[in-house]
């Protein structure tokens, strides 16, 4: 029955954030600044065309959205994605590949882990413990920089913005976030995510080499919500699948 209510919620998700991307990239950043450091950050593409971002976790782990990995409902093929690393401009940044075969969607989370051939980047450590209300946190990511079309503002370089956590049943949060659920639901403070940030790092506020991973990106209403799963509640489940 669980299951059953995964996939539900998960087709509903893929409907909401118009993650089918023939038409558009999954959830950018609006508003925002240009980031100075992300090293962690990885762009991903699908047919050599901007997708979604996502996080390097271990030098042949990457973390992202699960809804990125899925195209009219079916599962994208490892063959037609690949990904930027080491560089703040995706342009200039080596291309890596999915390892066939070799990728897990978590059970509860929007979230999605693919091995890759070893990366040479820094990689971002795991939160062990959830945010809190009224913490700011930072999201980066290429996405669009625009709302209508957002294929035609994605940005070639990565941006950043401030949000700050609400609660769950904020009614601001209703149809993001569900009390107890395994999102937390974040405020606009600099910039607002939108087409292309999903599945990006969503980070704690901390000098350079010192932040922490505590969400993954999975949808806004391009204005002033956003929501992202928790990384400290899906931490056993990461860890068991990147030591294989």
């Amino acid at each position: 029955m669980m299951r059953r209510v995964r996939l539900l919620l998960l087709t509903a998700l893929l409907l909401v954030t118009g993650a089918v991307m023939s038409s558009a990239p999954a959830s950018a950043v609006i508003g925002g600044t240009k980031s100075t450091y992300g090293p962690w950050a990885v762009r991903m593409l699908v047919d050599g065309k901007p997708a979604c971002t996502g996080t390097a976790v271990t030098p042949q782990w990457i973390i992202s959205a699960s809804h990125c990995f899925f195209e009219q409902a079916q599962p994208i093929a490892d063959k037609r994605i690949s990904f930027r690393v080491g560089n703040l401009d995706m342009r200039k940044g080596s291309t890596v590949r999915p390892i066939p075969g070799k990728r897990e969607g978590s059970a509860h989370a929007d979230m999605m882990l693919i091995k890759v051939p070893p990366m040479k980047v820094r990689t971002a450590p795991l939160a062990t413990a959830g945010v809190h209300f009224g913490q700011v946190v930072r999201q980066y990511g290429w996405g669009a920089t625009c709302t209508g079309d957002e294929n035609s503002c994605q940005s070639p370089v990565l941006k950043q913005s401030d949000l700050r956590v609400v609660r769950q049943d904020d009614p601001r949060c209703e149809g993001h976030t569900a009390p107890g659920g395994s999102d937390f639901c974040m405020e606009k403070v600099s910039g607002i995510p939108a087409g292309g940030d999903s599945g990006g790092p969503v980070m704690s506020v901390a000098r350079n080499g010192a932040e922490t991973l505590l969400g993954v990106f999975n949808g806004s209403d391009r204005e002033q919500i956003a929501e992202a799963g928790e990384v400290s509640q899906q931490l056993a489940w990461i860890r068991s699948v990147t030591r294989r």
